[in-house]
Parts: C-alpha cells; sequence; structure tokens
C-alpha cells in the first residue's frame, strides 16, 4: 500500500497569491481533490490523505507533522506561482535528499510540465515542506496566477 499525503498550499487565513480574480488557496485545493480523484479512480493500492479539505489554516508544521505521524510515502505540495513569470517548476530540498526523492519530482515534472507553455525547470530549495517531511517531497508551482494565459489555464 502506497501512501501519498497532498498538501493544498495555503488556505483559511493565508489566501497564497492574488490575481486575475483568482485565490492560491482556492486552485490548489481544486488541484488537489482533482489529483485525489483521478489516483482513487485509476489505481488500487494507494491510500491518500490531505493537509486540508477545506478552507482551514493550517501551519507548515503542521502539514509536515501530520504527514511525518501518518507514515507518508510521498508528500506533494501544490502551489500556484506569481511574480509575473509563466510555466510550471518544482522544487526539492536543496540539502541531502534520497534518490527517491528524485525519482519523485522527475516523475511530476514528466507528466506536469507538458501541460503548461514552458516548464521553468526542476530547482532546489530550503522551503520547509520539503524540508521537515521524513519522506520524498516534492513542492510544485503549477503557473504564474498574475500571468493571464497560465490563470486561464
Amino acid at each position: 500500500m502506497a501512501k501519498i499525503y497532498w498538501d493544498a498550499g495555503h488556505g483559511g487565513s493565508d489566501p497564497g497569491a492574488v490575481a486575475n480574480g483568482l485565490k492560491e488557496k482556492d486552485l490548489t485545493l481544486k488541484i488537489v481533490n482533482y489529483a485525489m480523484k483521478y489516483i482513487s479512480d485509476n489505481y488500487t493500492g494507494v491510500e491518500q490523505k490531505r493537509s486540508r479539505t477545506g478552507d482551514q489554516t493550517r501551519s507548515l508544521s503542521y502539514r509536515t507533522n501530520d504527514a511525518n505521524k501518518w507514515g507518508a510515502d510521498v508528500f506533494v505540495s501544490v502551489h500556484i506561482n506569481a511574480g509575473g513569470g509563466v510555466g510550471y517548476e518544482d522544487y526539492i530540498y536543496n540539502g541531502g535528499v534520497s534518490s527517491n526523492t528524485h525519482k519523485l519530482q522527475d516523475a511530476i515534472h514528466k507528466e506536469v510540465a507538458p501541460l503548461f507553455t514552458k516548464s521553468r525547470g526542476q530547482k532546489r530549495a530550503n522551503f520547509a515542506v520539503v524540508r521537515q517531511s521524513k519522506m520524498p517531497a516534492v513542492l510544485t508551482e503549477n503557473g504564474f496566477i498574475d500571468n493571464k494565459t497560465d490563470a486561464n489555464f
């Protein structure tokens, strides 16, 4: 049984990026709900849990502690970018990571990046959710909310 922990970025009092009439917190929850349904409909032997089911405020430590305590096999944090760019990118921790973390990032990038007009690449950063999780973890940035093309997508 594989266990996937889905983190819908932001939520509650933290809307994340806001532009083009959209809020990051709403989009990340929609993406996570879609992904969970897709996995449930198409795969067996997968257990899934999410950091939030609605518009709740969850701290970064809550998210990673919950995933660690649950014993997730992978952690996927879903976000939407802002700042005038375009396209998709994903991140893993910039410290020591397992080969399985690289495999997870490769697999997600291969499937998601082609959906966008531009791949901004596979990157590394010191984000709390990828640093504090005990399992392979990836943070995705699914387009730019302040870019009309990405926002329309």
